[in-house]
């Protein structure tokens, strides 16, 4: 009798463990899972902690990207302000800042100043060919070359940095390029890209080159392109196919003789003697074609 009463009072004891057992149980997960849910920043952890265990080498046959640098818009410069001009995204000029910043820039445009250029059918005369790919399509251009454009661009190279800025497409004009200047007496190429259009005209906007506009010269048969700035403009007749031409010869003369602070000074000179020899005034160049 004796040991039924203790096997009962044990069987009680231990029940009362289990059941107590139990309810701590349940109480502590109550409390955990009410900690969760009112501290959502222990649950991302806890997530967070698992998920790294579960996926040892984590970063293997993945690429880490770095973060790309956010670039915020600028507002354009307005035409003349002064302000570099921008493109693209880069909001850089055009041109890599001088070596030397005491030498002066002599601009000089392509088509019909330094050369005339014909697609199909060939002219008469033509010096060589070229054969861009114009909107994947295969061209011929038949170039000749205005009369002193090799001594031009030798005695210029020498003496300034010379940049040829044409409103021609890339395509077309970097071939003429490289077939006109052999002696590499161009130091740079700007083409229709770095135009701004106005009204349907490409202009040539000079105070975006990052260059201080009292030592830039300006040589182009078409008054729109120097619109901005004409008092930096030396005007030239349009160059077809008159072999006589002499205009490249004036240009040497006033280049090798010029000696002043202010290029400007001399160009309002040398234009006011009658020696810029002045453009029509047409919309229709800088590779017409293209």
């Amino acid at each position: 009798m004796v040991s039924k009463i203790v096997k009962k009072s044990a069987n009680r004891r231990r029940n009362r463990g289990k059941s107590s057992a139990k309810k701590a149980a349940v109480e502590v997960s109550s409390a955990v899972l009410a900690s969760l849910f009112t501290c959502p920043r222990r649950l991302v952890k806890i997530f967070a902690k698992l998920a790294r265990i579960g996926t040892p080498n984590r970063h293997k046959g993945f690429k880490i990207l770095k973060k790309a640098q956010v670039h915020e818009a600028e507002p354009e410069s307005e035409p003349g302000s002064g302000n570099p001009l921008c493109r693209k995204l880069s909001f850089e000029p055009p041109l890599p800042p001088l070596f030397y910043p005491e030498t002066m820039t002599v601009i000089l445009d392509l088509d019909e100043t330094l050369v005339h250029a014909q697609a199909d059918p060939p002219p008469e005369k033509f010096d060589f060919i070229v054969r861009p790919k114009i909107d994947g399509i295969e061209m011929n251009f038949y170039v000749l070359k205005r009369p002193g454009v090799d001594e031009l661009l030798e005695k210029l190279g020498a003496m300034y940095e010379v940049v040829v800025f044409t409103a021609g497409l890339r395509e077309y004009a970097s071939l003429v390029l490289d077939r006109l200047d052999r002696k590499r007496a161009i130091s740079h190429r700007l083409y229709r890209d770095a135009c701004k259009e106005v009204d349907g005209k490409f202009v040539k906007d000079l105070s975006g080159l990052g260059r201080d506009l009292s030592r830039v010269v300006i040589v182009d048969d078409n008054p729109n392109s120097y619109l901005f700035q004409p008092e930096n403009a030396v005007p030239v007749r349009p160059f077809v196919d008159d072999m006589a031409d002499r205009e490249l010869g004036r240009l040497v003369e006033f280049f090798e003789g010029l000696d002043c602070e202010d290029m400007r000074d001399a160009v309002k000179k040398f234009v006011g003697c009658g020696g810029g020899g002045g453009g029509d005034g047409g919309g229709s160049k800088d590779g017409k074609a293209v």
